[in-house]
């Protein structure tokens, strides 16, 4: 149960957007412009970054939903993703997204972590000023997330099924404040 009078059924953000969208309103249109807007980074590798990022806070709703829209978008290679939540050095994603996987996760415990050989690192795979930028964005609006989500215990499915079509929303409809906006 939620720590405060959210939409009852609604799970995540989507119950907190919800309760307040005058704030959820901003934070989705952050969402949209990190994760679908233009960027050298593809919609599938930012997703991929938020789940990660998610999944190394343990917040199960965010690292789930975003990790099915990941799915979702890297279409014929959907198993990558868990390769990257179970191992993601020993998974096979590029070396390149490895090197910004790992600043996301530097972000993840403290952005001071990052340091000038991270950089370098993901420099000499070809990560250019553009992609570490949307990385350590996407890594630090994804900890505020998280904290969001769990620090209102918000509702969390167990079922998979609940996440795969969250995640085709996600896909479909990008990220818009949901309808019916409750008072408290």
């Amino acid at each position: 149960m939620a720590h405060i009078n959210v939409p009852e059924g609604v799970p995540g953000i989507r119950s907190l957007v919800m309760f307040r969208p005058e704030t959820g309103k901003h934070l989705y249109d952050l969402a949209q412009v990190l994760l679908r807007d233009e960027s050298p980074l593809t919609q599938a590798e930012r997703e991929l970054i938020a789940a990660y990022v998610s999944r190394l806070n343990e917040c199960v709703f965010c690292s789930n939903s975003h990790a099915a829209a990941a799915r979702c978008l890297y279409d014929g290679d959907r198993g990558l993703v868990d390769e990257v939540l179970q191992d993601m050095q020993a998974s096979s994603i590029s070396d390149k997204m490895k090197s910004l996987l790992h600043i996301a996760g530097k972000v993840q415990v403290l952005g001071k972590e990052v340091n000038a050989d991270d950089i370098a690192a993901a420099r000499s795979q070809g990560a250019t000023d553009r992609e570490l930028h949307d990385t350590v964005l996407i890594a630090a609006a994804f900890c505020m997330f998280n904290r969001y989500v769990d620090g209102l215990a918000t509702l969390t499915p167990q079922e998979p099924e609940a996440y795969a079509e969250m995640g085709v929303r996600m896909v479909e409809k990008g990220y818009v404040l949901p309808q019916q906006p409750i008072q408290s």
